[in-house]
């Protein structure tokens, strides 16, 4: 977690630089095999090399990229949970509780799904 020390210091809002800090640390617990990395200013969590699920900051949510496969394959569940969402992320609007159980089936899905991807993103 301390690769994104200085990420989480950097956003100003203190509610959501608690919040952020609180998501990435659910991660990081629930999950201590995946490695952390930060690359193009975000915040992700790798698994053999293999990208498995990052987050970004915005005024109204936090972004949540799990790739577009992983997105369909839990929609149903987005659309329950009541997120907005696009083809490559989700948005937890900051005014709302994570729902962590859904964060949990895209991440187990990624790892299963990825176990043997060779490469970041999938092809």
């Amino acid at each position: 977690m301390a690769i994104f020390e200085a990420f989480v210091a950097g956003i100003d809002d203190p509610s959501l630089r608690e919040r952020t800090e609180e998501v990435l640390h659910w991660v990081s617990n629930k999950y201590p095999r995946l490695e952390t990395e930060l690359k193009w200013n975000q915040p992700m969590f790798t698994d053999h090399g293999t990208f498995i699920i990052g987050f970004s900051v915005s005024k109204k949510h936090l972004a949540v990229a799990p790739e577009g496969v992983t997105i369909s394959h839990v929609e149903e569940d987005i659309k329950k949970a009541g997120y907005d969402y696009t083809k490559e992320l989700i948005r937890l609007p900051w005014n709302k509780p994570v729902n962590y159980s859904l964060l949990e089936k895209m991440i187990d899905f990624n790892i299963w799904d990825k176990a043997n991807c060779p490469t970041f993103w999938r092809k």
